[in-house]
């Protein structure tokens, strides 16, 4: 049932409604500015269509339900009071905007006040509100929308490293007195992608966090009514509070942070984790502000400067890029498809059954975790889709579906821009293809598989790499002078032309086989 504060009596008693979304939790945003406990009303809503626009795996749907039901009373703790409505209360209307209507309808609020959301399409919603709320900036990134408009003035083409560095600059993160970069790079990228062999380092558990009461309550609720959704709710271990994000934190910067840098394009079979620090989550929903995640892992005087740079510019370059250029190109930018491509995403994407390991090991831990980490899903799950020609939106609609981290401004230029390279070079200035040899060196997935990424023809041709021939040839024109791409089309031109029609013949034969 709803949670409901006592019935206005008086019009105007309520002066502020102030809209919380699922991805806005955080009690000191700037929504909550000149908050009166005493005349202002906090409105959190779980409507059915959020969670079934799309399909979503169980663990994401109980992820943002157990987080908001936490936060509402996190926010009751303060003395705030919540007007909540539950998904499952039977006066829910189950969308934002007919939801919104009922609370004014009860509360009558002078002003409702609501923070700029991840999501366009969630934007656009409020705006076309009869009455559109006032929309007031997030303060929770390092890059305002004004500033990365500002930046894009000045560099009409960015690229992730000019924007890198001019944050690195702006903040001082990682800056001698003198204004140079500590250890004299911009970054460490080479020092950073080891993979592990046959042995490699002790992987150190992560914290569990044990459901509640309130979780236990979400994750029946999920699996009565969203009982045929996508993944798994076993072993469901989250954090859905501030306090489980920051032990997560503490965690890694003690347990994982020295060897991820080193590390952090490594795969390997049964480990969905590894050195990663799976925050993501945390800071995609306000639970973890940007600023404080950097501050504490800077705090590790035992962490070499390959894992501290290589984790500072996942956060301060990385995330707050791709931000910016989702708010700078959207709504257009969803239905970029620069390579023409057109497939549905495969079946087994949904389920893992395949016979190619790499994808089996990356798809199995979203199955059962709703995660796999950034390697996995570029150069992995991203990686064949692409090379098999994939529609972009269709690979961001399944990263939206399948991941518990997934907030549209992150995923859209993830999936889209860098690993499909749907914007023809916007996020990207190359697309990130690959043959099997790629996975065969960064993992131990190959020694495991019955397919060969040495071959690219034949029964035991890798499917990775005969895409991956196929795809260089089919773009010829388009990538053939990309400097980038100097090598990889050298290799090409080494193919005689029956090599090339074998080549042809067998990708379309896989292209038939999983869609």
């Amino acid at each position: 049932m709803s949670r409901q504060v006592k019935r206005v009596r008086t019009a105007g008693e309520v002066r502020n409604l102030v809209i919380v979304l699922g991805d806005q939790l955080d009690a000191d945003s700037a929504a909550f500015d000149d908050f009166d406990s005493a005349r202002d009303v906090v409105l959190q809503m779980e409507v059915t269509e959020e969670a079934s626009y799309i399909p979503q795996h169980k663990k994401r749907i109980a992820y943002f339900l157990a987080s908001m039901r936490h936060f509402r009373d996190e926010l009751g703790a303060r003395g705030r009071r919540v007007h909540y409505v539950s998904i499952d209360d039977p006066a829910n209307t189950g969308r934002f905007e007919t939801e919104i209507a009922r609370a004014r309808q009860l509360f009558n609020p002078e002003r409702t006040i609501a923070l700029e959301p991840g999501d366009w399409r969630v934007l656009d919603k409020l705006r076309r509100l009869d009455q559109s709320p006032e929309i007031r900036s997030d303060r929770h990134f390092m890059c305002s929308r004004d500033e990365f408009s500002t930046f894009s003035e000045r560099h009409p083409r960015p690229i992730l490293e000019t924007f890198y560095r001019a944050m690195r600059r702006k903040t001082g993160i990682l800056m001698d007195r003198d204004g140079h970069p500590i250890g004299g790079a911009w970054n460490f990228d080479a020092e950073n992608r080891k993979s592990f062999g046959r042995a490699g380092p002790r992987i150190p558990p992560r914290p569990e966090c044990p459901p509640d009461a309130i979780t236990k309550e979400v994750l029946r609720l999920v699996a009565r009514r969203f009982a045929d959704s996508p993944g798994k709710l076993d072993g469901f271990d989250l954090p859905v509070t501030r306090a489980e994000a920051l032990a997560q934190l503490d965690d890694f910067v003690a347990e994982r942070l020295p060897l991820f840098g080193t590390y952090q394009d490594a795969m390997r079979s049964g480990e969905p984790f590894l050195f990663h620090s799976v925050l993501s989550g945390p800071l995609n929903l306000h639970q973890l502000h940007p600023r404080e995640v950097i501050e504490a892992v800077l705090k590790n005087r035992t962490a070499p400067l390959n894992a501290l740079e290589g984790f500072v510019r996942q956060i301060v370059g990385w995330r707050e890029f791709v931000r910016g250029i989702y708010w700078q190109r959207m709504p257009q930018y969803a239905e970029s498809n620069a390579l023409d491509a057109g497939l549905p995403m495969p079946r087994f994407y949904w389920t893992g059954e395949t016979e190619m390991r790499c994808l089996a090991e990356a798809i199995g831990h979203t199955v059962d975790h709703a995660y796999a980490h950034h390697i996995e899903r570029l150069m992995v799950l991203g990686l064949f889709a692409m090379l098999l020609g994939v529609r972009p939106y269709d690979v961001h609609g399944w990263h939206m579906s399948m991941f518990w981290d997934a907030v549209d401004w992150v995923s859209l230029p993830n999936t889209l821009g860098m690993s499909q390279h749907g914007d023809g070079g916007v996020v990207g200035t190359k697309p990130y293809a690959a043959s099997g040899n790629y996975i065969n060196r960064m993992s131990d997935h190959c020694r495991h598989c019955r397919y060969d990424p040495k071959q690219s023809v034949g029964e035991d041709a890798c499917p990775f790499t005969t895409l991956y021939w196929d795809f260089l040839d089919k773009h010829r024109k388009r990538f053939a002078a990309n400097g980038r791409m100097k090598n990889q089309y050298a290799n090409l031109s080494r193919k005689d032309n029956d090599e090339l029609r074998a080549i042809r013949r067998q990708a379309a034969a896989i292209t038939e086989s999983v869609t």
